[in-house]
């Protein structure tokens, strides 16, 4: 290479690292000044917050993240606004942001937070389980994500204890169903509702209720040794619950109707529950 054709060479490359390393400047003034931006529009939100205008807030927090979209602090204005709404019962509006987020931010380390929120817009809206089962089920879900994808977080700690209110709701929805066909005197749906509560909610306080009404539903349709099969489990573990009392009265006006004396055989289900009431 001549010296002529080296001197170009060498013109041609500091032209070309000369506008490169000017147009990076430009894009990060530019940057710099769109965060700048965005942090100003985003602190106005806050304040608006403060005040308790969470829809104006919420306006802020959507105009910053959308002004720099690359910035960390979209993610921040778009948890801020779901809180908003959320702290003043927009619930439709926070659900919104945080499906949003947990779409447009995958992994983020707020996610559980998101998640969280998500949770609780659902519970907060549960007010009557005979009509909010959507509600309750979405609440449930959301929680059972907490606890199994952040089981170390305080939120899985506070998931457990919601869920466990969840569980009883879901468990006196049943007994409603279950009472609702007792009142048309259709038996098997009802006992089949019962049953739901022992096998899946019998954690719960319906669930002794649930095994005095088998009995008597399934005395009341004949089936004696039914009966005192779900007697013998509610004496074992309720010896001092009500529908014991009542589920034994039931039993024990089985016996005087057909004048049958409980058989002294400690094996048998009624005698076994006859000793736990004495």
């Amino acid at each position: 290479m001549n010296n002529k054709s080296y001197f170009l060479y060498l013109f041609v490359f500091l032209i070309i690292f000369g506008c490169s390393k000017k147009d990076n400047e430009v894009v990060t003034v530019k940057e710099k000044n769109l965060e700048n931006q965005m942090i100003e529009i985003y602190n106005e939100g806050i304040k608006e917050f403060e005040k308790g205008d969470v829809i104006y807030a919420g306006k802020k927090f959507s105009e910053a993240e959308l002004l720099f979209p690359q910035s960390i602090w979209a993610p921040r204005a778009v948890l801020m606004s779901a809180y908003g709404y959320f702290s003043q019962g927009y619930y439709s509006d926070a659900i919104n942001d945080l499906e949003r987020f947990l779409v447009k931010y995958k992994n983020h380390p707020q996610s559980d937070y998101a998640y969280y929120l998500l949770a609780l817009c659902h519970y907060d809206q549960i007010i009557d389980e005979k009509k909010d089962l959507n509600q309750i089920l979405k609440s449930k879900e959301y929680f059972d994500l907490i606890i199994n994808k952040y089981p170390n977080t305080e939120y899985a700690l506070d998931s457990k204890f919601k869920l466990e209110y969840i569980t009883e709701i879901l468990a006196s929805k049943e007994i409603y169903l279950a009472r609702y066909y007792v009142e048309r005197e259709k038996w098997i749906p009802a006992i089949n509702r019962f049953k739901e509560v022992i096998n899946k909610y019998d954690t719960t306080i319906y669930v002794e209720e649930a095994l005095h009404r088998l009995v008597e539903l399934h005395y009341k349709i004949g089936l004696i040794e039914e009966a005192q099969k779900y007697a013998y489990l509610l004496g074992y573990n309720y010896q001092s619950s009500q529908w014991y009392e009542a589920s034994f009265n039931i039993l024990n006006k089985q016996k005087e109707d057909k004048k049958i004396k409980t058989p002294s055989d400690e094996k048998n289900i009624l005698s076994r529950f006859k000793k736990m009431f004495k």
